[in-house]
């Protein structure tokens, strides 16, 4: 029997063209491929036909632990078996995606693993929205932060406060309690902020406004979302004429 492996592959931010070549040549030896929510179904098609497509994302209000330890089980399970795996992730494998985890259970089970990095839409989003992450005089640093955690507890408020550049995962449940803990940490309320839903994809939109504006207008956002706080947002209506990006916030 030919000896399993499992590759933590990254899918990008949403864009099937973001996909990296390794990604793409990866899928393409897969016997079994376990896919979360927020893979485009494009990316399935390198997949050979006779391949296993499961999906295994996480729902809201799922009991996430159980979830995540079935995922484990089955991945050992197909490698001990002589199977190929792909498991395969939005974003970067590492990036709130949870890899980590299943890097160290892997390597437990001595089953051999390699990691192919995808695009972080932490990275991806933004430029998609025309918002530079750095920029010389205005940015020299950006911090990425889950935004599934508003819990005034949360060790890292005062680092996103003072950042020069907040990027926010997964933030559409508690956008109001970001903003608010962020200003109550020392962020000024006119801070510009971006909301990007469907990051990279063509029916991409944008919440264009800042810390204040976030807290009074109470938009209606769906996910996938990405939130970006920090001067460099100002920079995006710089750099376009769009109707769009003239609905930014003025400081």
């Amino acid at each position: 029997m030919k000896s399993g492996k499992v590759y933590l592959v990254g899918a990008g931010p949403g864009d099937p063209e973001l996909i990296t070549l390794k990604a793409v040549h990866c899928l393409q030896s897969a016997d079994v491929v376990l896919y979360d929510r927020l893979v485009h179904p494009i990316v399935l098609a390198y997949a050979p036909p006779n391949a296993q497509c499961a999906y295994v994302g996480k729902e809201h209000g799922e009991d996430s632990t159980a979830r995540q330890q079935a995922i484990i089980d089955r991945m050992i399970t197909s490698a001990r078996a002589g199977l190929t795996v792909v498991r395969l992730k939005g974003g970067d494998p590492f990036v709130f995606g949870r890899g980590g985890e299943e890097l160290l259970a892997l390597a437990q089970a001595g089953i051999p693993c390699e990691v192919v990095p995808g695009v972080s839409s932490a990275i991806a989003v933004p430029a998609s929205a025309g918002i530079p992450v750095t920029f010389r005089g205005i940015s020299r640093a950006f911090g990425v932060f889950t935004g599934s955690t508003a819990d005034e507890e949360y060790a890292h408020w005062e680092a996103a406060a003072q950042l020069p550049t907040a990027i926010f995962l997964m933030p559409v449940q508690n956008l109001q309690a970001i903003a608010e803990s962020l200003i109550r940490h020392g962020r000024h309320p006119h801070t510009p902020i971006a909301v990007v839903q469907n990051g990279t994809l063509p029916n991409q939109s944008i919440y264009w406004g800042t810390l204040e504006t976030l807290l009074r207008d109470h938009p209606s956002i769906d996910a996938p979302a990405t939130l970006i706080v920090g001067e460099v947002v100002h920079l995006a209506s710089l750099a376009s004429s769009t109707p769009a990006l003239s609905l930014l916030a003025t400081r």
